[in-house]
């Protein structure tokens, strides 16, 4: 099988499969302990714990702490519901449905449009009580790069909070220009079921999930040495072959590109992240597709809108018609993709694609 869906989800690194053993043993071990036990096997975990908060913190901009959470849906709403109650949450268009359906449901919520190319322009308004603006800095569907930056200055001319969700960028591009940023760890070569939320020192969130406080008292719940030692590794990792993976990836997007130059882009072809690719084609039965190129693991969309049958959010907010985005593709790849599996899954998907009359 070639696997191509690095957006949904990405391959363990062996270096983070390795980091989490030792807090695996079983009887007779000592990597077990619970974290937060006062006793010799509480502290060793805790200090892997500590050590994996560095590693993480080293790709994070300084003047900040990391809380943990179960993936970046978590710090999502521990950011938004625990930022205060009242005003509006502004959030653009694209934003991952963790963000959007959170925003509704905790009050009043504005979005912000997009342009046909996906990027989220500074130059709309804000309502006058917007209380806290959501852009994430890496779309997930299309691969666009968003101005954080710019949309962090403006939410500080409102007296508001700038909440940026970094999952398809950390580890990958700069993280900078935010209050709150949240990361997931097996987006970037880490382990599922952990991710953290970084607050901006001086920035208080309430408690929005009760118990025992474990997380600096506004996340409770027994911490995991076993996924948070593998995403310390797995974000150090990240950061010693940044460039190395980064040179990689520009030589496969160039090379997709060209072997797909018939198919239309979704989404800017400059500001995006060119692990990222996001094609269509006229009249494509995209689930045909799928089921004729089975060997090859692509996305019609986000994994966790998959099967729901609508187009893509996303995809229509760049101003895209039901048909055109149900026409469209994305295929993901990083560090452990191949040349010669792009080139072999653009074979197999072309020859699908033309067998469909197209």
């Amino acid at each position: 099988m070639i696997y191509l869906d690095y957006q949904a989800t990405t391959p363990l690194a062996p270096e983070a499969r390795d980091a989490m053993l030792r807090w695996l043993d079983g009887p007779g071990g000592t990597g077990f302990g619970n974290p937060h036990s006062a006793h010799r096997m509480g502290r060793q975990a805790k200090a892997a714990i500590e050590l994996a908060r560095d590693q993480i913190a080293a790709l994070l901009p300084a003047g900040g702490r990391v809380i943990f959470t179960s993936g970046a849906t978590e710090a999502l709403n521990l950011a938004i519901r625990g930022s205060g109650e009242g005003g509006t949450v502004s959030y653009s268009a694209i934003e991952h449905s963790a963000v959007g359906d959170t925003a509704q449901a905790a009050g009043k919520s504005h979005v912000l449009n997009v342009a046909s190319n996906g990027q989220c322009n500074t130059k709309q308004d804000l309502p006058a009580d917007t209380r806290l603006v959501c852009v994430m800095q890496v779309n997930n569907e299309i691969g666009t790069i968003q101005p954080t930056i710019e949309w962090h200055r403006k939410a500080k001319q409102h007296n508001a909070l700038f909440l940026c969700d970094a999952v398809q960028a950390y580890g990958r591009i700069a993280v900078t220009g935010a209050d709150m940023i949240a990361i997931s760890a097996h987006k970037f070569h880490g382990p599922k079921g952990v991710g953290a939320l970084w607050l901006r020192d001086g920035v208080d969130l309430h408690e929005v999930q009760t118990g025992g406080g474990q997380e600096f008292g506004l996340r409770s719940g027994t911490l995991s040495p076993a996924l948070i030692a593998g995403m310390g590794a797995a974000a150090a990792e990240a950061r010693d072959r940044v460039e190395q993976d980064r040179d990689h990836i520009d030589a496969l997007w160039t090379r997709a590109r060209s072997l797909f130059g018939d198919w239309t882009l979704n989404g800017s072809e400059d500001a995006r992240w060119p692990g990222n690719l996001n094609i269509r084609r006229n009249g494509l039965d995209v689930n045909r597709l799928m089921s004729d190129v089975r060997d090859v693991m692509f996305s019609a969309g986000s994994a966790c809108a998959s099967g729901s049958g609508r187009p893509s959010h996303v995809l229509k907010a760049i101003g895209l018609s039901d048909r055109e985005a149900k026409s469209s593709i994305r295929l993901g790849f990083g560090r452990y993709t191949t040349m010669e599996e792009i080139e072999e899954a653009a074979g197999k998907i072309n020859a699908a694609a033309e067998a469909q009359g197209l």
